[in-house]
């Protein structure tokens, strides 16, 4: 099955990259196209909670836990991502994220957080809905991390670089809740969470191998900003929104409001060929 996704990466990546560069509205589809495509390829089962704002500028605020965040992030709906800068050289992964059009910034130096602000702020007024993974880091799949404030920023900037009077903050939850059925506690949820240190090859093999991922992606009711409004402030609001939401997927108390995306057949907890 990796092997059908490696071949359609490979069929449409000259296309995407065609379509970035004379910036046609295609670009914006076509990932979104190729997640639908990975998540099943992948073993990851995504159900979603909520519903995503219609409203544009639109930035989604969300908990990071894994790689697999995107794929089952951007399944959802048609997005970009702001990643760390390091991600733009990783082998295999800095090319998708390319090709995701993600904007890249370098999260501890103050002196260019106004400049990657305004470069993130010029996306939103476009209309692209921007991810912002908050935390800074990732974790271990069990907790919401503080929230970093300075990226929130960019919805002042997108204020002031535009004629909109507010712009959408949007809480968004990420969470693996079982495999192959059956509940991840709190020891096995580290098996779809990818924390900083550790190596990315064997995790992703692990991954891989393990298949039947249920991950729940909750979306809650946006935030408003506004010219008045105080980014630390929502900051907050939104850390306690996610926290919030994550914490109910984990306990298992989430009230469905969508169909799962891409079902997969629960299998015995030691099956390790994916469905």
């Amino acid at each position: 099955m990796m092997l059908v996704l490696g071949l359609l990466t490979l069929v449409s990546m000259p296309f995407q990259a065609v379509a970035i560069r004379f910036d046609w509205q295609v670009a914006r589809f076509l990932p979104w196209l190729w997640h639908r495509v990975a998540c099943p390829l992948a073993g990851l089962r995504v159900i979603v909670n909520g519903t995503p704002s219609a409203s544009r500028p639109l930035m989604l605020v969300a908990n990071h836990q894994s790689w697999a965040d995107i794929i089952a992030l951007g399944r959802v709906m048609p997005l970009s991502f702001i990643a760390k800068s390091e991600v733009r050289e990783w082998p295999g992964f800095g090319m998708l994220a390319r090709l995701q059009r993600t904007i890249f910034v370098v999260r501890d130096d103050r002196t260019r957080t106004a400049e990657q602000a305004h470069a993130i702020a010029d996306r939103l007024t476009a209309g692209d809905a921007m991810v912002l993974f908050a935390e800074g880091t990732t974790s271990d799949g069990n907790a919401v991390l503080p929230f970093k404030t300075a990226l929130f920023g960019a919805a002042q900037a997108a204020l002031r670089r535009s004629d909109a009077s507010e712009v959408a903050i949007q809480p968004v939850s990420i969470a693996y809740v079982r495999a192959h059925g059956l509940p991840l506690g709190r020891f096995f949820r580290p098996l779809a969470a990818w924390p900083g240190d550790v190596t990315l090859a064997p995790h992703l093999l692990r991954f891989l191998s393990e298949g039947a991922i249920d991950v729940e992606i909750s979306f809650a009711e946006p935030i408003v900003f506004t010219g008045e409004s105080d980014r630390k402030a929502v900051a907050r609001k939104a850390e306690a929104e996610v926290r919030r939401m994550m914490g109910a997927s984990l306990a298992g108390h989430t009230v469905r409001t969508e169909a799962a995306l891409a079902p997969a057949e629960p299998q015995s907890a030691l099956a390790s060929d994916l469905p």
